[in-house]
């Protein structure tokens, strides 16, 4: 039975000034690009069936860097939309709410776009699950996207609320492995980079 590998695209601006990045499609910085060719090696290790990519541009130069194909767009692995908080960091965030926020607790609101709650994501990647896992059959699965919608995901694959995902934090141009032991989801491996 084959994983899936969940690749978070290389370092952006906003990756590391730590502003949340959902609809600005940003490109990657010179590090970010360093960080998704050297994932090369490690992935080239593995034999993948298919191959999914978010549209946007740093989800698809990481892929190409990465080597691995960038012909199956998926849009369900589109990063959240942060609706009002897109471009904010969370200490910024929370000092104009006066409390502590957080994107696992208190969610999106509307801004220049509507934002999306942690349930409408969770829809997506289970759209994204129903049509991968039959493929694990044949072999392995890279899923090319962003920081909160693979840990959404990786929530998803081991049968927890979206919340959950708070507990799964995937740095930029690392990749974690989604697996099986006595066939129940397990999560395999975590940040691992080139």
């Amino acid at each position: 039975m084959g994983e899936i590998v969940v690749v978070r695209h290389g370092q952006t601006e906003w990756s590391l000034s730590g502003q949340h990045t959902g609809v600005t499609d940003l490109p990657l910085l010179p590090e970010g690009e360093q960080q998704a060719r050297a994932l090369r090696g490690p992935l080239a290790r593995r034999s993948f069936v298919e191959v999914r990519v978010s549209p946007r541009e740093r989800a698809r130069r990481t892929a190409e860097l990465a080597g691995l194909p960038t012909d199956t767009v998926d849009d369900d692995l589109v990063e959240v939309d942060y609706g009002r908080w897109e471009g904010r960091t969370t200490p910024d965030i929370s000092a104009e709410l006066g409390r502590t926020w957080s994107l696992w607790t208190d969610g999106t609101e509307p801004g220049d776009t509507p934002g999306e709650s942690l349930s409408e994501v969770a829809v997506r990647c289970d759209r994204v699950l129903e049509r991968v896992r039959p493929r694990l059959a044949d072999g392995d699965v890279a899923l090319v996207a962003h920081g909160h919608v693979l840990r959404i995901l990786t929530a998803r694959w081991l049968g927890l609320a979206p919340e959950a995902g708070a507990l799964f934090a995937l740095h930029a141009g690392s990749f974690g492995a989604l697996g099986h032991e006595h066939d129940r989801p397990v999560l395999s491996g975590w940040n691992q980079a080139g």
